[in-house]
C-alpha cells in the first residue's frame, strides 16, 4: 500500500471508530465482544447444515466449491441462497432478515463497506482472527473486515477498478492505452474514425442509481486529485477537485462520449456492452476478464482487448476499494460449521480455483506473485497496484444513507437535473450531517 493510501485508511478507520461509538452499538451480547481491542473472540459453536447468502454466481465456480465442501462434509452441507444482482438489493435483503432475527442466512457475502454497519448493529458475530493467517492476506483487504480493532468479516475476494480497452482497435488507430481522461477521449476519436469503430460508444462505467454509481463518482473525484472525505474523515466534496471529477462524467455523458444508455448500466449491463463490441473503453472489476475472454462464442472481443490502470485528470487514476467479505449471522445456528466454511473459501487452494475460473481478485498476497498465474492473467500486477492504492468508501454505520446521498447527487448532475455546483453543495451538507455523529 502506498504511504498516502495507508495514511488515509488509518485516518478513516480512526474517525469511523469515534463516530460509531455514538451510533448504536454497544458491542455486546450475541454480536460478539466488547467495544475495544484485545481479548479472544467468543467461541463459535454448533455443527450441521448451513446456508450461504450471496449475489449471483456468474461463473458457476462458487457452486463448484460448495459442491466440493458438501462432498467432504455430508453432515454439514451448505446451500447457496442466491440474492438479487444489485448490491443495494442484496444489502437490503440481508438487513431485512437481520432486523427480524431470521436464521435463514448463516454465512453472508458482504460488500467490504458493509462491515461497520453490520457489526455495529450486532447482525454478525466476531470472528477469531488468530485462526486466520492474516499476514498472508492483502492488508487493505484485511482492514475491510475489521471494526473497532476486532474482526467481523473475512476477506475472500478483493477488487480494484480496471480499464478494459479494445487493444486491436487502438493498435489499428495507432494510439496507446490512455493514462489521462484527455488521452482516453482522444483515443476514442481515433478509433471512431475507423470503419470498425464508427458506431461504437467511447467509454462507460456503472452509472445507474445504485452502489456502482457511488464507486464511479468516488473514483472520478479521487482521479482528479480530490477525496470524498479527507484524512480526518471530514467530507470534502465541495472542492475544485471534486467538481473536476464530477464534471468529467457530466460532460462526457452530455457529449455522448459516455453513451446515453450507460445511465442504466450496472456491472453486468456495462460488461455485456463491452463484450458485444459496443464500447472502446470500460471501467469495471477483474471478473470481466474471464467472461470477455471466453472463446465459446459468448464474447465478440475475446483476444481483442487489453487491461490498463484507470485514467485520471492528469495521470493514472485512483480506484475505489472493492471486494467481498464472508461473515456469520448472529441469528443462525451451526456457527462452528460456518467458520470452517469461511476458512475453506479463504484458503489458497479455493482462491486459486476462483481466480482461474472467474478472474476475480484474490485476497492472498502469494497468488499475485505466482509466475504461472501472472502469465495466464497478465493484468495481476496492474490489479495489485490498483488495490494497494485504492481509497475506501466512508466506513460509517449509516453507510446506507451516505451512499444514497452520493448516488442522488451524482445521478442528478449526470442527467442534467441539477448543476454540478448545486449537487456537490447539497452533498457536502448531507455528508457533514451523516458523518457528524
Amino acid at each position: 500500500m502506498s504511504a498516502g493510501a495507508r495514511v488515509r485508511t488509518v485516518a478513516l478507520l480512526a474517525v469511523a471508530a469515534v463516530a460509531l461509538a455514538g451510533c448504536g452499538g454497544d458491542d455486546g451480547g450475541d454480536g460478539g465482544g466488547g467495544g475495544g481491542g484485545g481479548g479472544a473472540a467468543p467461541a463459535l459453536e454448533g455443527r450441521g447444515p448451513i446456508t450461504f447468502a450471496t449475489g449471483k454466481d456468474t461463473s458457476g465456480n462458487m457452486q463448484k466449491l460448495v459442491d466440493e465442501w458438501n462432498a467432504d462434509h455430508p453432515d454439514e452441507k451448505v446451500t447457496i441462497t442466491e440474492l438479487p444482482e444489485s448490491a443495494d438489493d442484496q444489502r437490503n435483503q440481508m438487513i431485512q432478515n437481520a432486523q427480524v432475527e431470521s436464521d435463514a442466512y448463516t454465512v453472508l457475502n458482504l460488500d467490504v463497506i458493509w462491515t461497520a454497519e453490520f457489526a455495529a448493529n450486532r447482525w454478525i458475530v466476531e470472528l477469531p482472527q488468530e485462526e486466520f493467517e492474516l499476514d498472508q492476506f492483502l492488508e487493505p483487504a484485511v482492514e475491510t473486515g475489521m471494526y473497532r480493532d476486532r474482526m467481523y468479516a473475512m476477506p475472500v475476494y478483493s477488487d480494484g477498478g480496471l480499464l478494459y480497452y479494445r487493444q486491436d482497435l487502438l493498435e489499428k488507430a495507432g494510439v496507446e492505452p490512455p493514462e489521462t481522461w484527455a488521452d482516453m477521449l482522444a483515443a476514442c476519436e481515433a478509433v471512431q474514425k475507423l470503419p470498425e469503430g464508427k458506431n461504437m460508444g467511447c467509454y462507460s462505467g456503472q452509472f445507474d442509481k445504485y452502489e456502482g454509481l457511488t464507486v464511479n463518482f468516488s473514483e472520478a473525484v479521487q482521479s482528479a486529485g480530490g477525496h470524498v472525505v479527507d484524512e480526518s474523515g471530514k467530507p470534502t466534496v465541495d472542492s475544485q477537485e471534486a467538481k473536476d471529477g464530477l464534471n468529467f462524467l457530466v460532460d462526457a455523458h452530455k457529449n455522448g462520449q459516455i453513451p446515453q444508455a450507460a445511465i442504466t448500466y450496472k456491472e453486468e449491463e456495462s460488461r455485456r456492452a463491452f463484450q458485444d463490441g459496443q464500447l472502446v473503453f470500460l471501467r469495471n472489476w477483474p471478473y470481466v476478464y474471464a467472461l470477455a475472454g471466453a472463446t465459446d462464442g459468448s464474447s465478440k472481443v475475446a483476444g481483442k482487448f487489453g487491461v490498463a490502470p484507470l485514467p485520471g485528470k492528469d495521470g493514472p487514476g485512483v480506484s475505489t476499494l472493492g471486494g467481498h467479505n464472508f461473515a456469520i449471522s448472529s441469528f443462525a445456528p451451526n456457527k462452528a460449521t460456518a467458520l470452517d466454511f469461511i476458512k475453506f473459501f479463504a484458503s489458497e487452494e479455493a482462491q486459486r480455483s476462483n481466480l482461474l475460473a472467474t478472474s476475480q481478485a484474490p485476497t492472498r498476497q502469494a497468488l499475485y506473485e505466482e509466475q504461472e498465474l501472472v502469465d495466464q492473467f497478465p493484468y495481476l500486477p496492474t490489479l495489485l497496484a490498483s488495490i494497494e492504492n485504492a481509497e475506501p468508501r466512508p466506513r460509517v454505520v449509516r453507510y446506507g444513507d451516505v451512499t444514497a446521498a452520493i448516488q442522488e447527487a451524482a445521478y442528478g448532475a449526470i442527467t442534467g437535473e441539477t448543476t454540478t455546483d448545486d449537487a456537490l453543495a447539497t452533498l457536502q451538507t448531507e455528508l457533514e450531517e451523516l458523518t457528524a455523529e
